[in-house]
Formats: structure tokens, sequence, C-alpha cells
């Protein structure tokens, strides 16, 4: 009976896997119909019903943990929000329906749409701030990173664990002002950097394929939603990241603090920000390094997704027909 009922949650548990791929794929192709319409809160808003909707469905008890938003500053989506069926598994959900909006909306590469969901109490419970991050791919000693080392001798840690010079390594940097003093010090230890315009997910990603995407470190400050959905994908594959809450005024610490945050300068590590057994679901908006974009035909809709999940360490590719004919409906 014991092996019935292992067997029974296991099925449900690979049911929900194949159901995230859906949750994600109606959200990108809802956003990908707005594509270079200049628009990036239209496009945000159709990703967000899209994935709402499907979400709604599932068989789960979920809570946003991670959201659009809090629940005065986004209508849907929400940060404590309730989710599913109520039939199902108790579960945290964090979303970023359409990370990029800027590069969807003038229809650059590398926007996706992407979720998480996680064991009940798994994923970081924090309120829509930055969060300070650094992230390495698998293969290298626990520690050999760190917040509070300085960008120099982090750099020179990887090179020294991967066996080569600094000026082999390479950088992925968030276009913001803020990243110019670390920018400054890669180049002054002789770093290549790689500077991208939006998608912090996609840029964690990239360094657990370094031989494809050339990245072996992020560093920065994105947003903390991102960094908890980049955990739960490194978690998957292995890696290393580290992040820390940036809460610089009382109102933030304070928000932090009715979410449960005790410590606000508290460094969290990967299985901190996403514990459990955590799913990822990333659908391709616009081609990128990750993904294909979605492709538009006359009868059938195209998309690719990635969909990670931490307890078997799976990473599955998914290249999808959708034949509107079949009822892929955004309604």
């Amino acid at each position: 009976m014991v092996d019935l009922v292992v067997k029974s949650q296991d099925i449900i548990d690979r049911i929900l896997t194949l159901e995230l791929v859906r949750v994600t794929e109606r959200a990108a192709v809802a956003a990908a119909r707005l594509r270079g319409r200049g628009d990036e809160k239209a496009a945000d808003q159709a990703a967000v019903d899209a994935m709402r909707r499907e979400l709604q469905r599932l068989p789960i008890e979920g809570t946003v943990v991670i959201g659009e938003g809090e629940r005065d500053e986004a209508p849907m989506l929400y940060i404590g929000e309730n989710l599913g069926t109520s039939l199902g598994p108790k579960v945290d959900i964090a979303v970023d329906p359409l990370e990029g909006t800027t590069l969807c909306a003038k229809d650059m590469p590398g926007s996706i749409a992407v979720m998480a969901m996680a064991t009940g109490g798994s994923l970081l419970h924090a309120p829509d701030v930055y969060m300070e991050k650094i992230a390495i791919g698998p293969g290298y000693p626990k520690g050999i990173v760190d917040l509070d080392m300085s960008t120099e001798e982090n750099i020179r840690a990887l090179a020294k664990a991967k066996g080569v010079k600094p000026s082999e390594i390479t950088v992925l940097l968030l276009d913001r002002p803020r990243h110019r003093a670390i920018l400054e010090d890669c180049r002054r230890v002789g770093a290549a950097v790689r500077i991208i315009p939006d998608g912090d997910v996609a840029g964690v990603i990239f360094t657990t394929r370094p031989d494809d995407t050339g990245v072996d470190l992020y560093l920065g400050i994105g947003g903390a939603p991102e960094g908890v959905l980049a955990a739960g994908a490194l978690r998957c594959v292995g890696g290393q990241m580290q992040g820390r809450l940036v809460l610089d005024t009382g109102e933030k610490i304070a928000r932090a603090a009715s979410m449960g945050v005790a410590d606000p300068k508290r460094k969290y590590d990967m299985k901190e920000l996403a514990s459990g057994d955590v799913i990822v679901s990333l659908t391709g908006v616009t081609d990128g390094p990750l993904l294909a974009g979605v492709k538009f035909g006359k009868d059938v809709i195209h998309t690719e997704t990635l969909i990670y999940r931490s307890v078997t360490g799976t990473v599955r590719k998914i290249a999808a027909e959708h034949r509107e004919m079949g009822k892929f409906r955004l309604e």
C-alpha cells in the first residue's frame, strides 16, 4: 500500500511538471502577440492574465510567494494570492510572467515567461525589492565565490579553481548604472564582461552552461523575485548562488519583517532561497541564447520550453506545436 501511494504521488508530481509547461507556454504566446509593439505594460499584463488563468485550473493549493508585486500594487499574481482548485498539494509559487518586458516590447532577444513551484514553505518569502546576487555553475568547490568577497577576489578565486587566468573569465552584468564599479573592477583584473539589457533569471542560468554561453560568473543587483526563480533552476542542475535582500529603508525592512525576514542583512545561499522539491519552467517569448521564441504559423503556434526539476536533476527541452483548431485558446 505504501509503494502504491508513493507511485501515485510520483504520477501526480509528473503531471504537475507537465502542467507547468502549459502555464508558461500560455503566458509566452500571449506576450508574443505583442512583440515589437513598444508597449511593455500591455505585454506584461497579457502574460500575467494568461498565466493566472492556467494556474487557477491546476489541482493545487497554491500561494504566490514571489509575484508581480504586493496586493496593493498588483491586481493579479500578487504576493499572498491563492491559486489553484484547492484539491491538491500545498505549494509555493514564484512567477515572472514576462522576464524582459523591454526585450519583448522591442522584439529583442532573450525575453521569457518563467515560473517555479515548490513544496509549501520552500521558497523564500520576500517583498518585491532588489537583491544582491552572485552565481556560478556546477563543478567547483563549495564557497569558491562569496558576496562578502570583492569582485577581484571572486574572479581570481574562480579562475584558480577553473585552472585559467582571470582574463579567461567572463562575467555577466545587467546594464545598469549601479553596476559601474563592478564593471570597472572586472576590467581592472582583466576579466571579460558581457552586458545584457535585461533578463536576470536567464543570466544566472547562463553560468550553468559556460561552454555554450561563454558566461562563468553572474554578479550584481537585480530583482529578488528573479533571484528566487534563478536559485530554483540552479538547484536542479547544480551550481552555487548567494543572495542578499537590499532593504535600504525602514519601510522595506518592516515589509520584509512582516514576511518573516528577521535579519535584513542576511546572506542566503541557494538552498535557502529555494529548498524542497522545486520545478521551474521557462518558455521563450523572443529568440534568445537559451530558447527559441514563439513562432506563429498559418495554423500552428510553435513554442520552446525548458523544464527543470530538482528532485531528479532532470532538464527537459520541449518543442511544441499548438494548433488553434485544437483549442489553443487564450481567453
